[in-house]
């Protein structure tokens, strides 16, 4: 846990030292939207944007679009460097999509694809998770015995013996409880480099996939534009998120846990953050759920997990 806060304060870091999304505003400090789609634009895009309205946005705004390359011609090193974050993350991410996109003709189907082959290419680190959660699994029953032997001893000793037998159960079954926090440390940064790459790179947040607007959030989409495909978006992104969270426990649950529910919890709340994120990170989040359950009931059925 020590090491997780520390990777995460790290990130956090460099995020704010090296620059982000910014968000286009007029002179009186408006956010500009485009007026088709709803969307609230970035000022810092990558690559020209090719429809009108964006493009009347963004010059009425003093945007020089006439620096940026086209987004079918943007490289890793298009606009030189712009900070640690933006050039070894956002920008690769960006070039990656868009390079698939050259072949598949579609954004929405780019960034499943990229989304399932970087899940394939860190298949063997996050397996180690799936593995942890079958291991626990396993171990519950010992530790639903330890937590009933220590049921409402609070002294120091009981804690220490406590703890020192939980260590125990967690050798006796091959547990490494850091190699459990190997999925947050992985999905956190990539969910924002996504989130980064969508919102600054115009042939993403432009284009329609399956009739959703992939720059717009479900709350435009669905309440502004009456586009009820945005339910079915939010419905997915809730049903593939409760059951990765639940295939994907890396703690052991015991019988007088309160934190049993907080699977219900987060999932609510990813819900809730998916109303407002834009539709094509909603896409990403879902393919990389469906990638996480897969992964967990492939392990499940593995005869590695002994």
């Amino acid at each position: 846990m020590k090491y997780k806060n520390k990777f995460i304060i790290l990130l956090v870091v460099v995020l704010l030292l090296t620059g982000c999304t910014t968000t286009l505003k007029t002179e009186d400090k408006k956010v500009v939207k485009n007026p088709e789609t709803g969307q609230s634009l970035t000022a810092n895009i990558l690559c020209k944007p090719t429809n009108e309205e964006t493009i009347k946005a963004y010059e009425e705004n003093g945007v020089d679009l006439a620096a940026l390359p086209k987004c079918t011609e943007f490289s890793v090193t298009s606009g030189g460097y712009e900070g640690l974050w933006t050039s070894l993350f956002v920008k690769p991410l960006a070039f990656i999509i868009l390079f698939i996109m050259k072949f598949v003709k579609s954004a929405g189907f780019a960034l499943i694809l990229t989304s399932i082959a970087l899940r394939l290419i860190l298949y063997p680190v996050t397996k180690k998770t799936a593995m942890q959660s079958e291991l626990i699994k396993k171990a519950k029953p010992d530790l639903d015995r330890l937590e009933k032997k220590y049921k409402d001893k609070t002294d120091q000793d009981s804690l220490m013996r406590k703890s020192q037998e939980m260590t125990m159960i967690y050798k006796k079954y091959n547990i490494n409880p850091i190699s459990g926090c190997l999925y947050s440390f992985i999905q956190l940064p990539l969910f924002i480099a996504f989130l980064e790459a969508i919102n600054r790179v115009p042939a993403l947040f432009e284009e329609t996939f399956l009739t959703l607007q992939l720059g717009t959030t479900p709350s435009v989409g669905l309440f502004t534009n009456g586009n009820f495909s945005y339910v079915i978006l939010i419905v997915l992104v809730g049903i593939t998120t409760y059951f990765s969270f639940n295939l994907n426990k890396t703690t052991a649950q015991t019988q007088d846990d309160p934190m049993k529910n907080m699977t219900n919890i987060m999932t609510g709340m990813i819900v809730v953050m998916g109303i407002f994120m834009p539709a094509a990170l909603c896409i990403y989040w879902i393919t990389t759920n469906a990638f996480t359950i897969a992964q967990n009931l492939i392990v499940k059925r593995s005869k590695e997990v002994c």
